[in-house]
């Protein structure tokens, strides 16, 4: 489903002006004020790239499935205001029971990466990859990915992966099919797949604009199809970066997300999940040097967690996820107050049939996990 569908959708419209001319502090004491009148009734999950100024609020903190799955194991909450992007909170949806209800502050949050794979791509895709391929292919998608590409995935015998769990995933659905569509991040899944022994001349990349498989050699050598997708703020991350920092710095160790660019990961001293980016400088020594590619919002708030440690941002010219962050303090408050109000909005619903498959994708990955 589009962003522009979904925004049609919510019951309130656009954030009134006067909540953005509202001063911090007010802001503030409204929203502790709803969060102690609603108590257990309110949930506020936050992702780890949003702001300090919602964080604050947050009553649990992480990456995208950790924060569905806690939203999913509370079951006192009758609402759950999920501070990251639509995908987000439509997985806390689809794992949530009927009666609980998700708002996401801002129906803009998207995802550049998950708006890469939408279903009319992925059907064409699918078909003319059968038409090479047969039956030898099984679809695995990224969490950060739509219901609609999870419940695909779903209903054609695979599963979702996280950053953290890929390498299990991708390991297990190779014992079930010779060739892996990856979706929607090209980078995850060939670093991934490369991790796991699969050469680069094994994997191709297919075009969903072109619809078109990208490959020099016998197709039938393929072993991995990479969705032509990537992370808008991952991507950024260059090997210039790395080199330049290692030129300036020998001893300081780069660190960086498998949403990074191959030739990134492969010039980095460690790569991993956010969670492991985050264990890796809790567990570090004192006064030891890190360069860190991941998204700025984290990276701020890692520095000013770790005084005893040299850190910096691999890219010290990157910009924080700018659809993240389109949930603020504004968006925050005035979406408790809706709810305060009785008729909130930016209310997230996935249908029946799409919950279905999605969470068979869902549940296979934790099954495996």
């Amino acid at each position: 489903m589009s962003i522009l569908s979904l925004i049609n959708q919510t019951n309130g419209g656009m954030i009134p002006h006067y909540y953005k001319e509202m001063a911090e502090g007010e802001m503030v004491t409204r929203i502790l004020r709803i969060k102690q009148k609603f108590g257990e009734k309110l949930f506020i999950p936050g992702h780890h790239y949003q702001k300090d100024e919602v964080i604050q609020f947050a009553d649990a903190t992480g990456d995208s499935l950790q924060l569905a799955q806690v939203a999913q194991a509370n079951k006192r909450a009758e609402f759950i205001v999920f501070c990251g992007v639509h995908f987000m909170a439509e997985t806390a949806d689809m794992l949530t029971n009927k009666e609980q209800v998700v708002v996401l502050p801002d129906m803009r949050a998207g995802c550049s990466m998950a708006d890469m794979a939408n279903m009319q791509q992925t059907n064409r895709a699918w078909k003319k990859l059968t038409e090479i391929y047969g039956d030898t292919m099984m679809p695995l998608t990224y969490v950060n990915s739509t219901a609609e590409i999870k419940a695909f995935t779903g209903r054609n015998g695979g599963a979702t992966v996280t950053s953290s769990n890929a390498s299990r995933i991708l390991t297990w659905a190779l014992t079930k099919k010779e060739r892996i569509l990856f979706l929607p991040d090209q980078h995850l899944g060939r670093n991934t797949a490369y991790d796991l022994g699969i050469p680069l001349s094994q994997m191709a990349v297919w075009d969903p604009i072109a619809e078109e498989l990208i490959y020099e050699g016998d197709i039938q050598d393929v072993k991995m199809i990479l969705w032509k997708g990537h992370c808008s703020v991952h991507e950024k991350f260059t090997v210039d970066n790395v080199r330049n920092i290692k030129d300036r710095d020998p001893e300081i160790n780069v660190i960086v997300h498998p949403e990074c660019s191959h030739e990134v990961v492969m010039l980095s001293d460690y790569n991993g999940s956010t969670k492991k980016i985050v264990d890796t400088i809790n567990k570090a020594e004192p006064n030891s040097k890190w360069a860190i590619g991941t998204e700025m919002n984290l990276v701020k708030r890692i520095i000013k967690d770790h005084p005893d440690k040299q850190i910096e941002s691999l890219n010290p010219d990157m910009c924080p996820c700018l659809t993240m962050n389109r949930i603020d303090l504004p968006h925050l408050l005035w979406s408790l107050e809706e709810i305060d109000k009785g008729k909130p909005t930016g209310i997230i619903r996935v249908n029946k049939e799409i919950t279905l498959d999605a969470v068979t994708a869902l549940n296979r990955m934790l099954n495996i996990s």
